[in-house]
């Protein structure tokens, strides 16, 4: 695809720290907005669908402002499904979180996130799912575990980016669709796939002189 021949910023349709940090690591110019929208969903909805679901409402609801009607406007959400099929949200509290990492613990579970990439009226999704192998843990580790990683706002009681990735002992994608930061909460090299393949943009500037 030709690069577009209007220059578009890139919004991101969430105000999540960790999205944030996954886009500014890398200096892209992101502006953060908060989407505002109902979470929500079908009864008896795939997982996936679900996830794609979601991070598709978070773009829409962005791109549809008259203000970013020219952007590129990056949904993207995160399911952390447990090993009973339940969807775990943020713990919140202390209880609650140990409660998830007790039901976690010795167990592998599933983090499915998206990402949906809108600009007017084209929109491209991807999905990713990783399958997480947690180490058997007592009731002190849990403890010590929240009381250094504190991860009430994070899905399944864990932060990844943090000491949360020696609670595992494995981690694994389907090797198809694996992308390593998806875990963290954005699948960064399926977005700019996205933005490259489907909306002809490219990370790095051309020269002022460049036609």
């Amino acid at each position: 695809m030709r690069p577009m021949s209007v220059p578009a910023r890139l919004v991101l349709a969430s105000t999540s720290r960790y999205r944030r940090e996954l886009l500014a690591r890398m200096g892209l110019p992101v502006e953060a907005v908060a989407p505002g929208v109902e979470e929500d969903l079908p009864p008896g909805l795939p997982v996936v669908r679900a996830a794609a679901l979601l991070a598709e409402r978070k773009a829409r609801a962005v791109a549809s402002r008259p203000e970013h009607v020219e952007d590129l406007v990056i949904g993207s959400d995160q399911i952390c499904l447990g090993p009973d099929g339940r969807i775990l949200s943020k713990p919140g509290t202390l209880d609650r979180a140990r409660e998830q990492l007790g039901a976690l613990a010795g167990r592998a579970h599933r983090l499915v996130t998206a990402v949906a990439v809108m600009r007017a009226d084209r929109l491209e999704v991807a999905v990713d799912v990783h399958t997480l192998n947690m180490w058997p843990l007592d009731a002190d580790e849990i403890d010590r575990y929240l009381a250094h990683d504190a991860p009430f706002d994070c899905a399944g009681s864990y932060r990844l980016e943090a000491l949360g990735l020696a609670l595992f002992s494995r981690i694994t994608a389907d090797p198809e669709s694996a992308d390593e930061t998806a875990v963290i909460g954005l699948p960064v090299m399926k977005t700019l796939r996205i933005l490259r393949e489907s909306f002809g943009w490219t990370p790095w500037p051309r020269p002022p002189s460049a036609p």
